[in-house]
């Protein structure tokens, strides 16, 4: 780690991101609403770096002078652990949005490899991973015992999001089962998974996705984690293949679910749901952007910080990125009797597979 820099008194910290896409920009404008930071944005295409600061207030720089920053979001397509490594030996803390698993377990390691110290390195800061951390956090907390935690996901947000879709699909998938680490093709295991509205519901399966890794660190004692991601029959013959077209240049609304199990303190057994449904890109930015303003403040935890982790103020966090636009619904799973249908719906993407669909979602 290098010697770090010094850091005189400032009026406003400054905060590096690193990515000027869909994503990134979202971001830097969701920093900017506070006026109380000042940004440095830093792309490869120079034009998109300096149209973005132009929009927040900011400077276009490169990732050199970003050195002299606060704390750097890393908003750019993966890998970041190289990036997370000059930034980190320069004393700036980091939080990447990397989804990528690879990524994901480079940044782990290096965390832990090179002693950052008193500075943050916050992994997976996105809707999945990220949100889907702090959500089965929120489930966790309300039982006395938890098995089994279960994360799926739809939509993308920017094109390099879709393309990381895209590859994830095509991968292999990692999960815990009953305590042992698994690995099976990624686009098999389909669950009918229902989401808020208006998404509703989506056929998903196994993906390459980093929850399982993420959140066995900071739930060591869950026997079994799973991740899905919603899919087509088209997304599914095809990830294997180079994309067949362009990605959009941002997905529709977007969706995460988080499914906890375990038992109650009487022994009973328990199932909480809870999900949101908003544009992905736009949910990513913002929880980016509240574990950011987190690691800016002065009660902010060194090292290597994985949403969902224990010490972490989790109630206050969910209640930000609510403050800010996304709202979050529990699945109540309330049962009530319902009149036979004599011409019942064929089949199809919204038909649940059990006899009883999900109550309107609550406000947790």
């Amino acid at each position: 780690m290098g010697a770090g820099r010094p850091r005189g008194v400032r009026e406003s910290p400054i905060v590096a991101v690193v990515g000027a896409g869909v994503t990134g920009a979202r971001v830097a404008q969701t920093l900017a609403e506070s006026g109380d930071l000042r940004l440095a944005i830093v792309d490869r295409r120079s034009e998109v770096a300096a149209t973005v600061a132009r929009m927040v207030s900011g400077i276009a720089t490169d990732l050199d002078h970003a050195q002299v920053a606060d704390a750097a979001v890393l908003a750019h397509p993966a890998p970041h652990a190289q990036a997370a490594r000059r930034l980190l030996g320069n004393g700036v803390a980091v939080v990447s949005m990397s989804d990528d698993l690879d990524d994901v377990r480079e940044l782990l390691e290096l965390g832990e490899s090179i002693g950052i110290g008193g500075l943050s390195l916050v992994v997976g800061a996105a809707m999945a991973p990220g949100l889907s951390g702090l959500l089965a956090r929120h489930l966790a907390d309300q039982l006395h015992v938890v098995d089994e935690i279960h994360v799926a996901m739809h939509g993308t947000g920017g094109p390099a999001c879709a393309r990381q879709h895209h590859r994830a699909l095509g991968g292999t998938s990692l999960g815990l089962h009953d305590g042992e680490w698994i690995r099976r093709p990624a686009g098999a295991g389909r669950e009918l998974c229902w989401f808020p509205e208006p998404v509703n519901a989506y056929d998903c399966y196994r993906a390459e996705m980093p929850e399982p890794a993420l959140l066995h660190r900071v739930f060591p004692d869950v026997s079994r984690m799973s991740a899905r991601m919603s899919a087509t029959r088209r997304d599914r013959f095809t990830a294997r293949l180079p994309m067949l077209r362009p990605p959009h240049k941002e997905g529709g609304i977007g969706a995460v679910r988080v499914e906890v199990r375990g038992g109650l303190v009487g022994g009973e057994r328990e199932t909480l749901i809870v999900g949101t449904s908003v544009r992905s890109g736009v949910a990513a930015a913002i929880v980016a952007a509240t574990m950011t303003r987190w690691v800016l403040g002065v009660d902010r935890i060194g090292g290597v910080i994985v949403l969902g982790d224990a010490r972490l103020p989790t109630t206050g966090l969910l209640e930000q990125i609510q403050a800010n636009g996304v709202s979050m619904f529990e699945f109540t799973g309330l049962s009530r009797p319902q009149e036979l249908d004599p011409d019942p719906p064929a089949p199809g993407k919204n038909t649940p597979d059990t006899p009883d669909t999900p109550d309107t979602p609550d406000t947790p």
